[in-house]
């Protein structure tokens, strides 16, 4: 168990928490949900011990052992995948250290053989003789395979290291185990085995996550941060959204209920005061009155952006025709011979572990790149809108974001423009903010300002959710569903592929693709799907049948 004792944090005269009071028990899975900047992550440090209160403290359970997902993905550059697993329970890992440098000596003494053996002791208590075969299972399973366990950390790329640092997390069994962001960077395979991770977990979890879909299958109950206070909820994120929705419905009802009642009593007062008949009526008609008080609802501090993709022109019947399509990065073959067209009402969501094949398409699709073979033509009809996932050369440049979107828009018109910035929570002086200085949120925002403002018939993300909090993604997700035109996107959030896809495509490891008309938890059930995991998962190849 761990705990929160009344407190507060205070950030120069700003309260970031004031006197909380929170108990997070043994068993139990927490989703910690709130607006940015409402203080998820600083909540974390301040329960890790990584940050200092200003007032309250933090109790733990004697003897519990604390593990937190890293958010320095350089901190172990110089040590193996496998040790830096193992260090994710730090008095095991320094027990095989000195055991390894006591039986290394050459000139063993009777004190060595004692701290041996006391060494021997503890580490088997820790389950020390499993210890690489329980991080090699855990690295299996987030897709790290065998032969990286053994390579240095600074050797992996970026989704690489967050894998293993997420598996140093998970090591050993934590009693109580913090994960902020834990699906960032993490493929649909990898969610899925942590999902099942988690759900079978005995032991507290406190988790920081925008993925809907991750918390509604993980959860037991919700801590929401709001106005410096933290309200526990029992249930996932869903229980939560329609329980704080109808608490505030019946708020406003008795509210309602309320005016109605002052109403009344004020018109009696009116009419029958100057009345000597009833003015001791009136009197306590007047008494009355002045006892009701209005409940003070508290307008939630989250803000939803209004994202609205309108295309300015119907799309035809011919919209992408892809034919032998194929390109090699770096001497391997990303994309092998894709072939298909896309129809009007097609919704294309693109989803598996080979993100280098994804983001190559989509960048052949924009004009960025080119095919080694094969060909695409897209219909005369179509007007295409890119999201890429790495924005970096959008914002190199010294524009405000008025002038940067302006330049995208047919219209000039400023207040046309700052109404599409408007939508994405760009209010007043922000639209002459410099675009080199925006946050990763600001800029994603800024994106799909750009793409509301193209009118384009077809829209293409790659990862259009990175940087997004949950209100954002909500909005995101509604917009793609509604969206009357064609759409080719990646996502690793689950229910945005779910709720908007009626089309599956999979870029398979050897660049090969499985095209299936269906929805993505049809997908993933489907014995194809399970067919290739498996053929994947023992042989590293597909079969030639």
């Amino acid at each position: 168990m761990i705990s929160a004792n009344n407190v507060t944090l205070r950030i120069g005269k700003k309260a970031l928490f004031e006197d909380v009071n929170i108990k997070f028990t043994e068993g139990n899975c927490y989703g910690l949900i709130g607006a940015n900047g409402a203080g998820k992550s600083t909540f974390l440090k301040i329960l890790s011990g990584q940050l200092e209160t200003t007032k309250g403290d933090v109790s733990m359970t004697p003897g519990q052992r604390l593990s937190v997902l890293e958010q320095d993905h350089f901190k172990y550059d110089e040590f193996p995948v496998l040790d830096t697993v193992i260090m994710g329970n730090q008095r095991l890992y320094d027990i095989m250290k000195e055991k390894d440098a006591i039986y290394a000596k050459e000139d063993f003494s009777d004190e060595d053989g004692i701290r041996a053996s006391e060494l021997e002791g503890e580490f088997a208590e820790l389950n020390g003789w499993e210890a690489e075969s329980d991080a090699a299972t855990l690295l299996n399973g987030l897709g790290i395979e065998t032969d990286l366990h053994y390579s240095l950390m600074k050797d992996l790329n970026g989704n690489e290291k967050v894998k293993v640092l997420l598996a140093r997390a998970l090591f050993g069994n934590p009693d109580i185990l913090l994960l902020d962001e834990p699906t960032n960077h993490l493929d649909l395979d990898a969610i899925s085995w942590l999902e099942e991770f988690l759900i079978n977990f005995d032991n507290t979890v406190i988790v920081v996550s925008h993925d809907r879909y991750f918390l509604n299958k993980v959860c037991t109950h919700i801590a929401d941060i709001d106005y410096g206070k933290i309200q526990l909820y029992a249930g996932n994120y869903d229980f939560w959204y329609e329980s704080s929705q109808l608490l505030i419905r019946q708020m406003k009802e008795a509210n309602r209920k309320k005016e109605e009642k002052i109403k009344e009593l004020q018109e009696f007062i009116s009419r029958f005061s100057a009345n000597a008949s009833k003015s001791k009526q009136a009197t306590s008609r007047k008494r009355a009155l002045e006892k009701i008080q209005l409940d003070e609802i508290k307008p939630s501090s989250r803000k939803y952006p209004y994202i609205d993709f309108r295309p300015n022109r119907e799309i035809g019947n011919e919209v992408l025709m892809v034919e032998n399509l194929s390109k090699t990065i770096d001497g391997v073959k990303v994309l092998d011979n894709l072939t298909f067209t896309l129809g009007h009402d097609d919704k294309v969501a693109f989803v598996g572990s080979n993100e280098l094949a994804k983001t190559t398409f989509f960048q052949i699709l924009a004009g960025e790149l080119e095919p080694d073979e094969g060909t695409y033509k897209w219909g005369v009809t179509t007007s295409q809108s890119y999201f890429p996932k790495d924005n970096t050369k959008e914002f190199d440049n010294d524009l405000t974001i008025a002038d940067w979107l302006t330049g995208y828009s047919e219209i000039k018109d400023a207040t046309y423009v700052r109404g599409f910035l408007g939508r994405m929570l760009f209010a007043g002086d922000d639209g002459v903010k410099k675009m080199r200085v925006l946050s990763g949120g600001e800029r994603v925002r800024c994106m799909l300002s750009k793409m509301m403002i193209s009118g384009s018939n077809v829209l293409i993300f790659d990862e259009p959710t990175n940087h997004l909090d949950m209100e954002s993604i909500t909005a995101l997700n509604n917009g793609m569903m509604k969206f009357p035109g064609v759409i080719l996107f990646s996502s690793r959030d689950h229910q945005i592929v779910q709720t908007t896809a009626n089309r599956i495509m999979e870029i398979l490891p050897n660049g090969q693709l499985i095209d299936k008309i269906t929805t993505y938890d049809e997908y993933l059930e489907s014995d194809e799907m399970a067919r290739k995991r498996q053929v994947y998962t023992t042989e590293g190849n597909p079969d030639d049948d």
